[in-house]
């Protein structure tokens, strides 16, 4: 399995990522909450029952239940 995860690059030996994810500007706030509302998809996939389960998720941070990352910041303290 891991073969079809090789590449030629000189900075690495697999890649398992695009390598240019898809960007999206946080142009408004109307924007911006569709984007933290995306954060329950975790558990629309069944990868746990609560969104502040899934390890890689900010609903933590959002809910104020803590920061595990220790660089995430609200986005309404942009506005």
């Amino acid at each position: 399995m891991l073969s079809k995860f090789l590449v030629e690059l000189k900075d690495r030996a697999y890649q398992f990522w695009q390598r240019n994810p898809l960007c999206v500007d946080l142009y408004n706030n109307e924007v911006i909450v569709e984007k933290l509302n995306y954060i329950n998809n975790p558990v629309k996939e069944g990868l746990c029952r609560e969104d502040v389960e899934y390890k890689f998720s900010s609903a933590k941070f959002y809910k104020e239940l803590g920061d595990e990352f220790g660089f995430l910041t609200r986005f309404d303290d942009w506005c």
